[in-house]
């Protein structure tokens, strides 16, 4: 099961970048976040996407315009719940790619997505 793998792994890469997890898995009607951190100031909402091979595209091109409008949903329903509306929060991607199941590589992308 990559997908949980890699939201395992991801929390370990974030935790080493400097991110305090608040929550993993997020979920609302409108959809999930996988991992809610905090990065200085900034409130996070990140985006996990692993992938096993390039042939069909990097993981983070799996992030497509229907999965944004779905985590805006959900980051605007955390943000309201937790009553942070006025925190400055962003969205970023943690791109995963494995090998014979192994991390080969990965892409933090802060600020993925523009509003």
């Amino acid at each position: 099961m990559l997908g949980k793998k890699g939201e395992d792994i991801a929390e370990k890469i974030l935790l080493e970048e400097g991110y305090k997890i608040l929550d993993r898995n997020y979920r609302t009607r409108d959809g999930e976040i996988d991992i809610i951190a905090m990065d200085d100031e900034y409130l996070v909402f990140i985006e996990v996407k692993s992938g096993a091979s390039k042939k069909y595209g990097a993981p983070e091109e799996k992030v497509t315009p229907g999965k944004i409008r779905k985590i805006l949903k959900v980051a605007q329903k955390y943000l309201e719940e937790k009553g942070m509306e006025n925190r400055p929060w962003r969205i970023d991607v943690l791109a995963l790619e494995f090998e014979k199941g192994k991390l080969k590589e990965k892409r933090l992308i802060k600020n993925a997505i523009f509003i």
